[in-house]
């Protein structure tokens, strides 16, 4: 029998917890986070960071980096990043189609790989970005200070990384029952640490292998582990942060998110950021014409093969209803 997650027709609203006792945390550190996991999030932030600081001299200057490295940095960063897009946020998060079973575990994996924390934690941190977007309540709003220049210079900081350090907590048991009671999805998130591990060692071991030498094997890590995660952190986090600052807004939505076209690729889709806002359970992004979505390709891909159904693909009726212009004169 095929599950899938809640579907959250409006963005106000979320799943309502389950009855009975609750199944038990899906988080190392339930919904607070420890010092120890913090520290862990720290780590993670600073060296991809200083490794991606690094990486154009170190590779201009040493010649420090194989075509080897570079398929394992981009193979790497698409499989996660991909694992972010169409598993943590447009399935789990948003149920935008219905998946087979081993399709739903590896998203699950896929996504974990990004090493942007458990899938339980993000989709409960994003489902509650969604309900109270742009307002009080949201956990990475980058008008949270004001709308002044240094006040937004502060937000665009928040939204950015600050908000990961935060102490207020989203209740997962409120925003994420329905990933709590599935004891598949429930294990991939606890084992998140595992498949950390799993992200990082991947371009070392096969770096190493294929070249027979520890040159091999460190390349492939700085390049393969430390700077993809990095460059995926700070794309993922410009979602947060740049797409709702600035960016084209087509699309009618209750909050200030953005179409910013630069971060399309990079981000598989997910900088069409407008028009998700304002049709958050839709499967595609990029929904004019030009607006490249890989995520959404993949998930026809799926579809097609079997391995998704029921997709909510755009129908042309409902991105018209919902263009600002259309609104505009219905009013």
């Amino acid at each position: 029998m095929t599950t899938s997650p809640d579907v959250i027709e409006d963005s106000s609203r979320n799943p309502a917890p389950s009855d009975g006792a609750p199944p038990g945390s899906a988080t190392l550190g339930g919904d607070k986070k420890r010092s120890i996991e913090q520290f862990a999030l720290l780590l993670f932030i600073f060296v991809p960071f200083v490794a991606l600081a690094g990486a154009i001299p170190l590779a201009w200057r040493w010649g420090g980096i194989s075509w080897l490295d570079v398929g394992l940095m981009v193979a790497m960063y698409f499989i996660g990043c991909h694992g972010i897009t169409i598993g943590f946020h447009r399935y789990f998060t948003h149920g935008a189609f219905k998946a087979k079973r081993p399709l739903r575990i590896a998203l699950a994996v896929m996504g974990s790989m990004a090493v942007e924390g458990p899938v339980v934690r993000w989709v409960a941190d994003h489902r509650k970005h969604h309900r109270f977007s742009d307002a009080d309540g949201d956990p990475h709003s980058p008008w949270r200070f004001g709308e002044s220049l240094p006040a937004l210079m502060k937000g665009l900081w928040w939204a950015h990384i600050g908000w990961l350090f935060d102490e207020e907590q989203t209740p997962q048991q409120k925003y994420a029952p329905d990933l709590i009671k599935d004891s598949a999805i429930r294990m991939v998130s606890k084992q998140f640490a595992l498949w950390t591990l799993v992200s990082l060692l991947v371009p070392p071991l096969v770096g190493g292998l294929a070249t027979m030498s520890w040159t091999g094997a460190f390349t492939a890590f700085f390049w393969g582990s430390l700077v993809r995660v990095a460059l995926l952190h700070h794309v993922t986090w410009s979602i947060n942060s740049i797409c709702h600052a600035v960016g084209k807004r087509p699309f009618m939505s209750r909050d200030r998110s953005g179409n910013v076209w630069w971060l399309a690729v990079l981000s598989c889709g997910e900088s069409w950021h407008n028009l998700h806002h304002a049709d958050p359970t839709c499967a595609r992004h990029g929904v004019l014409r030009g607006q490249i979505d890989s995520s959404a390709r993949l998930i026809r891909w799926f579809e097609r093969i079997g391995w998704a159904h029921d997709v909510r693909w755009p129908s042309a009726e409902r991105i018209s209803a919902k263009r600002v212009a259309a609104t505009t004169n219905a009013l």
